[in-house]
């Protein structure tokens, strides 16, 4: 039994100090390539709707000057669509919609955003838009990214 406890103890040595070595080594490269993954200049990021405004006016940088959720028939209706993210080319489309889901209008704009952006979309009627209760819905290449509710009051 002795020397069965002999060749266990140097076997058991050795295995202590392979082991940690292996794992640094691992680490170590884990390491290495999740840097140079994340630090390479130029990569693009999705973009994505960080906030939709709604507002009667819009700013030179396309943001709405106040939000306001509550409108005239006769006022212009302007959404700001703030993004995040960079690529070469990304399509923002918007449905505005009426009550039951009829549609007002759907228009899109392609950007080229490196970072943040404001893109302005806007709807009016010569004649007024009718009162009642309107949804405003944001997509990203098509992909739903975000709503907002709204109402027409009369004057």
């Amino acid at each position: 039994m002795s020397g069965t406890r002999r060749w266990w103890l140097p076997a058991l040595g050795l295995l202590l100090v392979v082991a940690p070595g292996c794992s640094k080594k691992t680490e170590s490269t884990s390491t290495t390539s999740t840097t140079t993954t994340t630090s390479e200049p130029g990569m693009a990021t999705p973009v994505s709707v960080v906030a939709v405004d709604l507002g009667r006016n819009v700013d030179a940088e396309k943001k709405v000057v106040e939000r306001v959720d509550v409108f005239k028939p006769s006022d212009t209706i302007y959404a700001s669509v703030v993004t995040s993210g960079s690529a070469p080319n990304a399509r923002i489309g918007v449905k505005w919609t009426y009550e039951d889901g009829q549609v007002v209008d759907e228009s899109e704009q392609v950007i080229a955003p490196q970072g943040s952006a404001a893109t302005e979309f806007h709807i009016t009627k010569p004649d007024g838009l009718p009162a009642g209760n309107y949804k405003v819905e944001v997509s990203v290449d098509g992909a739903p990214a975000q709503s907002k509710d709204f109402k027409v009051a009369a004057s």
